[in-house]
């Protein structure tokens, strides 16, 4: 089976990137609880946080607080929730290492399960924003 996220990093499929290094990228979800989520990925593909070195581990983490402090900026949420899932039992839909950064909005309160579908154009959009943002 093919991975939606090796396809993305392979440029087999579109993705709106707010951030790219050597090993890693920040992309906008594609389906998103709120306006903003973003994922970040490891470039090297892991299906689970378990199977990486602890170094790789603490690599993908360290980045969070600069995106999210971009995702903050540029999508103008009020705070953000962090997430991170491993396996089929705890909702893993894409078998990729990632994290996800949700903004969360004072006025539309904490909601896990709704996905939105935006249109490509508006995903580009809030990406150019975010990527702005970085600091």
């Amino acid at each position: 089976m093919t991975c939606i996220f090796c396809d993305i990093l392979d440029g087999k499929r579109e993705g709106h990137f707010i951030y790219e290094d050597k090993d890693h990228v920040a992309l906008l979800d594609k389906y998103p609880i709120d306006d903003g989520h973003t994922l970040v990925i490891p470039r090297i593909h892991h299906e689970k946080i378990t199977d990486m070195d602890s170094d790789n581990v603490g690599k993908i983490f360290s980045l969070v607080p600069k995106i999210a402090k971009a995702v903050l900026i540029g999508s103008g949420a009020d705070a953000f929730s962090l997430a991170q899932n491993n396996g089929k039992a705890a909702k893993q839909i894409i078998p990729h290492v990632h994290i996800h950064i949700i903004p969360r909005y004072n006025n539309k309160g904490t909601v896990w399960t709704k996905r939105q579908i935006p249109s490509d154009d508006m995903l580009s959009e809030l990406a150019a924003k975010i990527k702005s943002a970085m600091i």
